[in-house]
């Protein structure tokens, strides 16, 4: 296929629109260009670094408006491994995990661990949404805020089960979407995603039962591995640090990116902002007869990984790649949905006029394939 160039009166300022890692503000990069200087290279026991972990702590509190009782906890590994960590030390014996995508199945697949009873999993078709129900048993109940892989949305609603845990992945929902603290035990995160940091970091908004629950199991005779102790990493906490050193830098721009979001309006105003930019995706996808969301029903589209099918005439992979050549990045589809789709990145460092522009960059392409 000859090469397409895109007018420059059409390309986005930023062709980053991966759906993770995603784009990093050009002000957190020089904020760690120059204060970062100060921490990058010290150790992470040290004051200046354990102030730092301070301060995001409780930027992070106020920007999610947390209750009394409720703790920010870091631990190393990306949420990747919180699933892991969940099932050595939060799960006591059998928990529920709605299953639509590739990251709500892996956490499930954690939670099968020998010791545990297996999992209860409620499963819809990826790009179709279920949800959990209280079941006889089931001590945790476990669901993505928005499953990654496939642009799906649900709501974080607290399961009515007394003395169970909700818990809920927000790893690409997280600093993008709204959610209300009363309705979550743990609300868990690498910051990646629309928190414009780097990965190998998890964080966990904790409840206070969440918290006794992690105590409970770490005080039992369950084996848990020390990388993998949630007690471990709570009581690192409480101490403005990490279990094992930590990246720095990751912890810098994180924090960089929460203090831009509640100078601006906290999570108010970016839920708004990428309802915004996700909806001209969805509204360009419905009025353009070769393109349709891959989400059929509309509540529970995503408004930050938007992902778009393209009409089996067109190979994504071809537009992909032209797009590519003009510096437009990352808006391939999840490689293991094997879908002929676009899945484009609508974080909240991404401007709404950047979408618009990225829109009319994408058609100019398919006008001429």
């Amino acid at each position: 296929m000859a090469s397409i160039e895109i007018p420059q009166t059409l390309l986005p300022r930023d062709g980053r629109f991966g759906s993770g890692p995603s784009r990093v503000r050009d002000e957190q990069l020089d904020a760690l260009n120059t204060a970062g200087r100060a921490l990058i290279g010290t150790s992470h026991r040290a004051a200046p670094v354990k102030q730092l972990v301070a301060d995001l702590q409780q930027h992070l509190t106020e920007l999610y408006g947390l209750p009394d009782g409720y703790e920010v906890v870091l631990g190393l590994g990306g949420a990747s491994v919180f699933w892991d960590t969940a099932a050595a030390g939060l799960i006591e014996q059998r928990s529920q995990h709605v299953v639509i995508g590739e990251f709500s199945a892996k956490f499930a697949k954690a939670a099968s661990a020998p010791w545990l009873q297996t999992p209860d999993l409620r499963e819809a078709a990826f790009g179709e949404a279920t949800a959990n129900a209280p079941t006889p048993g089931i001590d945790l109940y476990a669901w993505p805020h928005n499953e990654t892989s496939t642009g799906v949305q649900l709501p974080v609603r607290r399961v009515d089960d007394m003395g169970a845990l909700s818990v809920v992945d927000g790893t690409s929902a997280a600093g993008g979407t709204f959610v209300d603290p009363a309705q979550f035990d743990v609300y868990y995160f690498s910051p990646q995603k629309n928190l414009g940091s780097e990965g190998g970091l998890w964080i966990a908004l904790m409840s206070p039962a969440a918290i006794e629950r992690a105590a409970r199991i770490a005080d039992g005779d369950r084996f848990i591995p020390a990388a993998l102790s949630l007690q471990g990493a709570i009581t690192n906490s409480r101490k403005h640090q990490t279990i094992n050193t930590p990246a720095i830098a990751t912890l810098f721009l994180l924090d960089q990116q929460v203090q831009w979001l509640l100078a601006n309006g906290g999570l108010a105003w970016a839920d708004a902002r990428t309802k915004q930019s996700s909806q001209l995706v969805y509204d360009w996808a419905e009025a353009d007869t070769r393109l349709t969301p891959f989400v059929s029903d509309p509540a529970v589209r995503s408004q930050v990984v938007t992902t778009i099918d393209l009409d089996e005439s067109i190979h994504a992979a071809d537009v992909t790649a032209a797009l590519r050549e003009n510096g437009i990045v990352d808006v391939n589809g999840y490689r293991k949905l094997g879908r002929n789709q676009l899945r484009i990145g609508t974080f909240v460092a991404v401007e709404p006029a950047e979408v618009e522009r990225l829109i009319e960059s994408i058609t100019y392409v398919l006008d001429r394939m």
